[in-house]
């Protein structure tokens, strides 16, 4: 199952912000058995917003994962780049609103903030692309959001980690696992030293190809002057000791070619 993932903020294009959202989504979307295919960074702009929602939707993946511009400010633009993209109006969604007067009440209650009047800035995070569902958001007040497109769902996420962490476990996590059925991913790596990474290619070539369901990836983490790799062994599998027994056997074999080589296998985790 492909996902591509696409990520809104200048601040990401400036370098103020690491994209650790990226980076946080495609480790536990790989951990549930599909696959990341494409990581798209825009800035708060919608017709580039909605020129990369058109140009995600034509590669026809299943799921398109969006973070940031959901909230109540002038540059938070997503979802309005989304219906751009689609030739939707944006809407006021009844659920939504509910959502953010509910979440504003609370706030109200605990002593937050003044008033919980429902503010043409507040009610800007209740107008959805037309079709649109809002996706509860139990840590923040912008919900998120699902729009089902001719095969593919579009899910957009807040900005703010913890937010989009929360929805996506308990929202996107279900949907993803129904997709994937019991598919997991499982991996280990190898670190070497004393050996170049010109000299570990055909190595790891030899290896995939004796063991096809199995991908390796080197990583330099020294200088070439005194070499240190890092090698990542990736399976995707429904029975944990099929994906052991495949990641071993391949770590075995590589591990002995480095041997012949003259390298030297430092340490191995999974």
């Amino acid at each position: 199952m492909q996902i591509e993932i696409i990520c809104v903020g200048n601040e990401l294009l400036i370098g103020k912000t690491l994209n650790t959202n990226a980076q946080w989504l495609a480790r536990r979307v790989t951990s549930l058995g599909a696959s990341v295919r494409r990581i798209t960074v825009v800035g708060d702009d919608v017709d580039e917003i909605a020129s990369a929602v058109r140009e995600a939707l034509g590669r026809k993946p299943r799921f398109i994962i969006t973070t940031g511009g959901l909230g109540p400010t002038f540059d938070d633009k997503t979802l309005e780049g989304i219906a751009k993209a689609l030739n939707r109006s944006l809407m006021l969604n009844d659920k939504a609103l509910k959502m953010v007067k509910e979440k504003y009440e609370e706030y109200a209650k605990a002593g937050r903030m003044d008033s919980a009047e429902l503010t043409p800035h507040r009610v800007k995070m209740a107008m959805l692309p037309e079709g649109a569902e809002p996706l509860p958001n139990p840590v923040g007040t912008a919900p998120g959001v699902r729009l089902d497109v001719n095969g593919a769902v579009i899910i957009s996420l807040p900005g703010v980690p913890v937010e989009m962490e929360t929805i996506f476990e308990e929202s996107v996590v279900p949907l993803l696992k129904k997709e994937t059925g019991d598919l997991m991913f499982f991996e280990a790596s190898l670190h070497v030293d004393n050996i170049m990474e010109s000299t570990l290619a055909p190595l790891i070539d030899l290896v995939m190809r004796d063991n096809p369901y199995v991908y390796i990836k080197s990583h330099p983490k020294g200088e070439e002057r005194k070499p240190h790799i890092e090698l990542h062994f990736s399976t995707t599998a429904k029975d944990s000791r099929v994906a052991k027994d495949r990641l071993g056997k391949a770590i075995m074999q590589l591990s002995e070619l480095i041997k012949e080589k003259g390298g030297k296998v430092k340490t191995f985790k999974t």
